[in-house]
C-alpha cells in the first residue's frame, strides 16, 4: 500500500533534528574526557554527538542479522550470536563479560526444509516447521486430512482415522480485510490514550487456567502419534504468505511427538478447498533438523561499567536475544540487543566511571516465558517458592503469582533497569508502569532528549517480556514507549523480520536515550521510587463463576 506519511508534529520534528546535526558535529569528540568530568550535561552532548554522527549501530545489527541470523534457543546459531556479542562488548572497553548459564533443554537447529503438494498438482507452498519439531528420515509423503481439534473433546470424533495421513488441525478461517495501515507511527493523542492506570486484579484460577490452555497443544501433538498420523500441519495467524515457526506451546527444548508445520494462510486454505471438492490433496514434507543434549543450559550475556562508589548499587539495560525461526530476529529483539550494545559503546567512549555501575544484559529463553531473566532475577535478586519441575509457559504462569518473595542481598541494589522489546520503532517516552510516584525523576531524566521526540510518560504497563518480573517483585524496571512501525502488523515473529524492516535513524535514536537515561540513572543523587514489595493479594472478584469450556 502506498507509504503512509509522519505527523506534522513528526515532520517538525525531524526539520528541527538535520538542523540540529551541524551543531552537534561540532560538539568536541568523545574520545576527549569532558571538561568537567562530573557535568551530566558534557557527558550527554557527547553521547549525542557520538551516537548521532558516528553510529554503528546499524553495522552491528547486520554483522548479527545477516551473517548470523535467527537465535533459536540454545541453538547452534545462538551460541555463535552469544560468542560474538562478548567479543563486541570487549572490544569496547566492557568489563567481567561473561555468560550466566540456566538450566533450560535441547539445542535444535534447523537445516533445511520443504513443503510441496504434489497432488493434485506440484506446487511449492510456504511453510517452516513449528521449532523443536522432529525431522523427518526422510521425505514424508501422505494424504491430508481436514480434522480441527482445539480441545481434548475432540479428539474421540478423530480416533481411527488419522493412520498415514498429514494432519491440518486449524479451522480455515478467512482471508482479513483490515481497513488499516500496516505502517504507523504514533500521535500524541494515541500516546495519551495509554495514560491511564489499571486497577489491580487477581484471578487465582488464571494461571491454571493459562497451563491447561498451553498443554493441550501437546496432548494433541500425542494423540496424533499414538493414532499413527504422520505429521501435524498448522494454519499460520496472519494471511500475506506470512510464517512464523513459533514452538510456544510446548516445553522449551522438548521435541515434538510428531514432525509438525505450519503453513501460510493461502495455502492451507486451497488444501481445505481441494479436500472438500474432490479427492484429497497430497503433501511432501521434508525437514532437517539436529537435537542437540550436548549443553542443556542456556546462557545470558551480562557486561559492565564499573562505578566509583561500590556502595551505589547499579543499573542496568538489557534485552532479549533470542529469537524464533522464520526471519533473522532483527525486531524481535535484535533490534533491542543491538541498542543496547551500542548504548554501551557510546557510554564506554565517554572515558569516565559513572558512580553506579551499569550492567548490561542479552537474554535467552525469552521467547520460552522470560527464562532467562527469570534465572537473573533468582540468582541475583529474589525468589519465589514455584515447583521446580514447571518450565517454559508453565512456570511463567506460576512464578508471578507464588509468595512470598524471598529478597535477595543485590534486591536493595538495583536502582534502575530499562528494558527495549517493541521492534526498532524510536522512542516517545516512558511508561511508569502504574508507579505513579516514578514519574517525576523519569521525566528528568528524558528531558533533555525531548528535541529528539521522546518526552511522553504514561501510567500504564506493558507485558510480555523481561521487565515483568522485575516489576511483578517490586523492582524499578521500565519499557520505553516506541512507535509502532509495522512491527505487529506483520514484522513480529515472521519471516519478514529482517533488517530491512529496522529503521536507522530510529536505532541512532533510541541507543542514545538509552544510553543517557542510564547515564543519569547511575550518577543521580536520587532514586527511582521503588514498589511495594508484593504479597498475596485477594481474589478480585471472589464469586466469579468460570465457563467450564475454558
Amino acid at each position: 500500500m502506498p507509504f503512509k506519511p509522519a505527523p506534522r508534529a513528526a515532520l517538525r520534528l525531524s526539520t528541527c533534528l538535520f538542523a540540529a546535526i551541524p551543531l552537534l558535529a561540532a560538539a568536541p569528540a568523545l574520545a576527549a574526557p569532558p571538561a568537567a568530568t562530573g557535568s551530566t550535561d558534557v557527558a550527554i552532548a557527547r553521547i549525542i554527538d557520538e551516537g548521532m554522527n558516528r553510529s554503528e549501530a546499524m553495522t552491528t545489527a547486520s554483522a548479527l542479522m545477516d551473517r548470523i541470523g535467527p537465535r533459536l534457543t540454545n541453538s547452534e546459531n545462538h551460541r555463535k550470536a552469544e560468542s560474538w556479542a562478548m567479543e563486541q562488548l570487549r572490544k569496547q572497553g566492557l568489563v567481567n563479560v561473561h555468560a550466566e548459564p540456566f538450566d533450560f533443554g535441547l539445542g535444535w537447529n534447523l537445516d533445511g526444509y520443504a513443503v510441496t503438494m504434489t497432488a493434485p498438482r506440484p506446487l511449492a507452498l510456504t511453510a517452516i516447521p513449528v521449532a523443536w519439531s522432529p525431522p523427518t528420515a526422510s521425505e514424508l509423503r501422505g494424504q491430508v486430512v481436514i480434522a480441527p481439534m482445539s480441545r481434548e473433546e475432540h479428539f474421540a470424533e478423530w480416533k481411527g482415522k488419522l493412520a498415514g495421513k498429514i494432519v491440518l488441525v486449524s479451522l480455515p478461517g478467512q482471508t482479513s480485510e483490515s481497513k488499516d495501515g500496516v505502517f504507523e507511527r504514533y500521535s500524541d493523542a494515541q500516546i495519551a490514550e495509554l495514560d491511564s492506570y489499571t486497577k489491580p486484579a487477581f484471578d487465582p484460577e488464571a494461571p491454571g487456567l493459562m497451563v491447561r490452555n498451553r498443554s493441550f497443544q501437546r496432548k494433541l501433538a500425542a494423540f496424533l502419534k499414538a493414532e499413527g498420523a504422520l505429521a501435524l500441519v498448522k494454519i499460520s495467524y496472519r494471511d500475506g504468505k506470512l510464517i512464523h515457526g513459533e514452538g510456544y506451546d510446548f516445553q522449551p527444548g522438548q521435541t515434538l511427538a510428531v514432525p509438525a508445520v505450519e503453513l501460510a494462510q493461502e495455502d492451507y486454505r486451497r488444501l481445505v478447498r481441494l479436500a472438500r471438492t474432490g479427492a484429497a490433496p497430497e503433501l511432501a514434507i521434508s525437514i532437517a533438523a539436529r537435537f542437540d543434549s550436548t549443553n542443556l543450559r542456556a546462557e545470558n550475556v551480562i557486561a559492565e561499567i564499573p562505578g566509583s562508589d561500590p556502595g551505589a548499587g547499579y543499573v542496568m539495560a538489557g534485552a532479549h536475544f533470542d529469537s524464533w525461526i522464520a526471519g533473522d530476529g532483527a525486531n524481535d529483539n535484535g533490534a533491542g540487543s543491538v541498542t543496547v550494545i551500542e548504548a554501551a559503546r557510546l557510554l564506554a567512549k565517554l572515558g569516565i566511571k559513572p558512580k553506579r555501575t551499569i550492567r548490561f544484559a542479552l537474554w535467552s529463553g525469552e521467547e520460552q516465558g522470560l527464562l532467562g531473566s527469570r534465572a537473573y532475577i533468582e540468582q541475583h535478586l529474589a525468589s519465589r517458592p514455584i515447583d521446580p519441575a514447571l518450565k517454559g509457559i508453565d512456570a511463567y504462569a506460576a512464578w508471578r503469582n507464588a509468595f512470598p518473595i524471598a529478597p535477595k542481598p543485590e534486591y536493595n541494589q538495583l536502582k534502575a533497569y530499562f528494558n527495549m522489546d517493541n521492534g526498532s520503532g524510536r522512542f516517545r517516552g516512558i511508561y511508569t508502569e502504574g508507579n505513579l510516584g516514578a514519574g517525576k525523576l523519569l521525566g528528568e531524566w528524558l528531558a533533555p532528549f525531548a528535541m529528539l521526540g521522546a518526552n511522553k510518560l504514561v501510567a500504564s504497563k506493558t507485558g510480555g517480556t523481561d521487565h515483568v518480573f522485575l516489576q511483578a517483585i517490586g523492582l524499578p524496571g521500565y519499557q520505553f514507549i516506541q512507535d509502532p512501525l509495522d512491527y505487529e502488523t506483520r514484522v513480529h515473529h515472521s519471516n519478514l523480520d529482517t533488517l530491512d524492516h529496522m529503521r536507522a535513524d530510529d536505532m541512532r535514536q533510541a541507543a542514545v536515550i538509552m544510553a543517557g537515561m542510564l547515564w543519569q540513572a547511575a550518577n543521580s543523587d536520587k532514586e527511582l521510587p521503588r514498589a511495594v514489595l508484593p504479597t498475596q493479594p485477594t481474589p478480585t472478584d471472589p464469586f466469579k463463576v468460570r465457563d467450564p469450556a475454558q
